[in-house]
């Protein structure tokens, strides 16, 4: 890879970290958000599902499996290729965008770091071409405390039969591969944890309610219904009763994408706010002219530049082979702050314009809400940092 582009007529100073390559990367994803995803936001907002040729789109522009290794027909590209390909959808549909944040953060990279040669060579080229995959670890009863699980597998001749109920599962839906968590021995603890491939097909195995949600209305988010799923051992994921440590870690890698997703979703509201600040007038002249107006766009362009190097930062680091719990934690507790900001300020420059679902700033409001909760709220986020600094 070229060294970083440091063409300083850039008008964001993030752009300056990005080579050639990344560069050209981005400007293609967002030609295809602008050309594919663009065209059917409303509709399916309203459907309140993905068009699933939009997910063929990402099969076969690549988008599904940005860091597998080519010989299992992958992109072999990196983390920064996944957040500024989730950061360019999530500037026209952050609900577009989270499926491909899932696939290459929560599903793609456990198989990655855990599975044998075997598993690699069964399931990535099915991920990389035609099969969504979901991340199931969340319970009614294990959201924060996310290792309170109820999902329970006991062992039986020739693997495992697993029984229980998850619950908030994003791409629940469309996927055909499932991560799911369950404990083998609950007496054990976070220790008991073992993670499990499960298919769709599977016997036993049903996706049950899709949620109706505020935001990212058209990404599907469904219970699980597990009642003595055969699971044999050649589709456990990583050694028995060391799920916590693959959870653990994919969840770090999960929050870049989250924090990709947020200054996407923020900079599409900015610059719908800014377009209409130019063209709406008031006292015969227009918005963008008035000085209090042009303060308040500047302190939320400023907000959402640090926010962007901070995820920048934090997908490098992952790239380079480096601990990410805290810079991950502090990039997607600050990204989704700062989307609640720019957002709710996108919707009252636009005035009642902006309170209608006749323009699009309150589609950014509401998309922006799930940033601060999914993949560890921001509370969990906080105790994250605080403990990396006074440990």
């Amino acid at each position: 890879m070229s060294a970083p582009h440091l063409d300083p007529s850039l008008a964001r100073p993030a752009l300056t970290l990005l080579s050639e390559e990344e560069l050209a990367f981005r400007d293609a994803v967002a030609e295809f958000a602008r050309g594919e995803v663009a065209p059917r936001v409303q509709a399916m907002e309203q459907a309140g599902q993905l068009d699933p040729a939009l997910i063929r789109g990402y099969f076969e522009m690549g988008l599904m499996g940005l860091q597998v290794p080519e010989v299992h027909g992958g992109a072999a590209g990196s983390v920064m290729m996944v957040t500024l390909a989730v950061e360019e959808i999530s500037k026209v549909d952050a609900a577009a965008a989270i499926m491909v944040d899932v696939q290459n953060t929560l599903v793609a990279h456990p198989l990655l770091s855990a599975g044998t040669p075997e598993q690699l060579a069964r399931w990535m080229p099915r991920l990389c071409t035609d099969t969504v995959g979901a991340y199931a670890l969340s319970e009614a009863g294990s959201g924060s405390d996310a290792f309170a699980l109820a999902t329970r597998a006991t062992q039986v001749e020739g693997g495992w039969s697993l029984t229980g109920r998850k619950l908030w599962i994003t791409n629940g839906a469309e996927a055909g591969l499932y991560v799911v968590f369950a404990t083998v021995d609950p007496s054990k603890g976070y220790k008991g944890i073992t993670a499990f491939v499960v298919e769709r097909t599977a016997k036993g195995f049903a996706v049950g309610k899709k949620e109706s949600k505020l935001g990212i209305r058209a990404s599907s988010t469904t219970e699980l219904i597990l009642d003595e799923v055969f699971v044999p051992d050649a589709d456990v994921l990583g050694p028995v009763g060391q799920g916590y440590k693959i959870a653990i870690e994919t969840l770090n890698e999960g929050r870049i994408g989250i924090g990709a997703q947020m200054i996407g979703n923020a900079q599409g509201a900015l610059d719908a706010a800014v377009a209409h600040l130019k063209e709406r007038r008031q006292f015969g002249k227009p918005l963008a002219e008035f000085q209090g107006i042009q303060f308040q766009v500047a302190q939320a362009a400023t907000e959402l530049e640090a926010a962007r190097l901070m995820v920048y930062n934090a997908a490098r680091l992952r790239d380079a082979g480096q601990d990410i719990a805290q810079a991950g934690a502090m990039a997607k507790l600050y990204s989704s702050q700062v989307c609640e900001r720019v957002t709710s300020l996108a919707v009252e420059l636009f005035g009642g314009y902006g309170y209608t679902t006749d323009y699009p700033v309150e589609k950014f409001y509401r998309d922006a809400k799930i940033g601060t909760i999914y993949e560890g709220t921001s509370n969990m986020q906080l105790q994250t940092i605080a403990k990396g600094i006074l440990k």
